[in-house]
């Protein structure tokens, strides 16, 4: 399969709304997490997900699942399986605009995972945005004030997973389907969430159900227009537009919790979305190879 030409604009737009959604599913998840667990949860919107994806299975066929990236899969779904799980825990304990903050600091960790790891330097311009978010992710957590309590690492840690993901789906984006790269993530982070939720089992109250079907769907749209950011634009580019989804997750905290943000998260806010737009326009530089690229087919 030969690789999608790049559409900035495109991948902009998918990657606006994966936050929006996502932003949606975090206000529902700390609302369905005072009637079932955080495993509970993760695994019953995973076995949506893949419920959701096996009509596309049914009318393909079991050669539509061949792939020759199943490390590449394995790595992702795992890696998306660990930020949803460490992100919902940090919900569970921080305020929801917090929680948000750490997931989507992933853009800082990005560039340094992709040097690490495939030798690729972006240009040093492009730096400018993800320090500006890193800025307003500061201002807003203001970490010397009262000091970061464990489940801000935890939540931290889901940045380092979504990094993983992010660059995962990049490649894999390169030679497999859309359809293909999101049912492998699906399968395998169902399989991985499975323990844990048959550990901590409970039963399911009645009011629950629509809750989680919601966040299943939810999270299924996440994906798939995650996926389509991540085929039309490059990891470098799409990431520090991840800080959208803080602007989105304060304002579900504030109508919903009277979680009401001070001046300095204000400010910090403002600098999260200065970061994401100068990204947009800093991301027709190319990239700066040291390893060789992956192989397109």
């Amino acid at each position: 399969m030969s690789s999608t030409p790049q559409n900035l604009s495109l991948g902009i737009a998918f990657a606006i709304g994966t936050s929006l959604t996502m932003s949606i599913a975090a206000a529902l998840i700390k609302y369905t997490s005072a009637m079932v667990s955080i495993e509970t949860i993760v695994f019953s919107q995973y076995l949506v997900c893949v419920t959701v994806m096996l009509p596309w299975l049914v009318r393909k066929g079991p050669s539509a699942l061949k792939t020759e990236q199943p490390g590449l899969h394995l790595v992702r779904g795992i890696s998306g399986w660990a930020c949803f799980y460490c992100y919902y825990l940090a919900l569970n304990y921080v305020p929801l605009v917090d929680a948000a903050l750490l997931r989507n600091s992933a853009p800082l960790c990005v560039p340094l995972l992709l040097l690490l790891w495939k030798g690729i330097r972006i240009p040093a311009l492009r730096w400018l945005p993800i320090f500006i978010g890193l800025a307003g992710v500061l201002l807003i957590l203001k970490p010397g004030s009262d000091g970061l309590s464990f489940w801000h690492l935890i939540g931290f840690g889901s940045a380092i997973a979504l990094a993983g993901s992010m660059v995962t789906t990049r490649f894999l984006t390169l030679t497999e389907s859309s359809n293909l790269i999101i049912f492998y993530y699906f399968a395998i982070s169902t399989v991985t969430a499975a323990p844990l939720a048959l550990l901590s089992w409970q039963p399911v109250p009645a009011e629950a159900w629509l809750p989680l079907l919601l966040i299943g769907l939810s999270i299924w749209l996440v994906m798939w227009l995650y996926t389509q950011a991540y085929r039309y634009a490059k990891a470098s580019v799409i990431s520090p537009l991840n800080y959208l989804g803080v602007v989105f997750t304060g304002f579900w905290g504030w109508m919903f919790w009277e979680q009401i943000p001070d001046h300095l998260a204000i400010i910090g806010t403002l600098l999260v979305c200065a970061g994401g737009v100068l990204a947009m326009f800093l991301g027709k530089e190319p990239e700066q190879t040291t390893a060789p690229a992956p192989e397109q087919r």
